[in-house]
């Protein structure tokens, strides 16, 4: 069956899989390109790039008809996780993540070189955010130590950077976006980690701006799929649809 319309493919951890939440960045992406592209969310909680690589072959199957004109990869936060603390079962070495990032990159494009894959780096860590939300969430059995650290997470935004210039794909550095507002940890973080409303926005708005350096993926420019109403002969609806034929 041939495609009605480009496809976007947002794949990632739980902040793309929370995306399409109220508010969420993937919502957003969806509602400003309606009629015009199909979002579809590949985000899978609590995943990390080395688990991400045994799904390309199913998120991303070998058919050329199928490929995405769009794919986010938002991975990294997990594999940030510290390998002597809670959280250790996520973590992925560096040197690691920069490989399966690179594979990542790499199947996709293979599948389609025309295919705009961007980058999207760990947001920061607020530590004193994910111990509140520690100690809100499991009280006594929480660790006193946070399983995540900024020093650490900053190293992984570089090194997803470095890929994204080493592959020649478009990046959006989060760490350091975040940063550059006062009291970011709360504007842009609701745990320490994942998004608010306003982190949602600034990775919506970051990717419209990627989008829009591609005048043929704006949202002004796709046509939408089918006539709009106001164009239809109530007395002869099928006129327009044979004529766009």
């Amino acid at each position: 069956m041939a495609k009605l319309r480009p496809h976007f493919v947002l794949f990632g951890d739980s902040i793309t899989q929370h995306s399409f939440a109220n508010e969420g960045w993937g919502a957003a992406l969806a509602d400003l390109y309606s009629r015009k592209a199909d979002v579809f969310l590949r985000g899978y909680s609590g995943y990390n790039t080395r688990w991400a690589l045994l799904l390309l072959d199913k998120v991303f199957p070998k058919v050329s008809s199928s490929a995405p004109e769009v794919v986010t990869v938002f991975f990294g936060a997990n594999d940030a996780a510290l390998p002597d603390r809670g959280s250790q079962r996520q973590h992925v070495p560096i040197s690691e993540y920069k490989a399966n990032l690179h594979q990542i990159v790499s199947h996709i494009k293979g599948n389609s070189e025309t295919t705009v894959v961007v980058l999207i780096t760990p947001p920061p860590v607020d530590e004193v955010g994910r111990r509140v939300y520690a100690r809100t969430t499991y009280g006594d059995k929480a660790e006193e130590l946070p399983e995540r650290t900024n020093e650490v997470t900053k190293l992984y935004a570089q090194a997803c950077k470095d890929v994204a210039k080493e592959a020649g794909v478009p990046v959006i550095d989060l760490w350091s976006l975040f940063q550059q507002t006062q009291n970011w940890q709360q504007a842009y973080l609701s745990d320490g980690l994942h998004l608010t409303p306003r982190g949602n926005r600034v990775v919506f708005e970051e990717l419209v701006n990627v989008l829009n350096c591609r005048p043929y993926l704006t949202a002004d420019e796709l046509p939408m799929d089918f006539p709009p109403f106001s164009e239809i002969d109530w007395k002869n609806p099928s006129s327009i649809f044979q004529a766009k034929e």
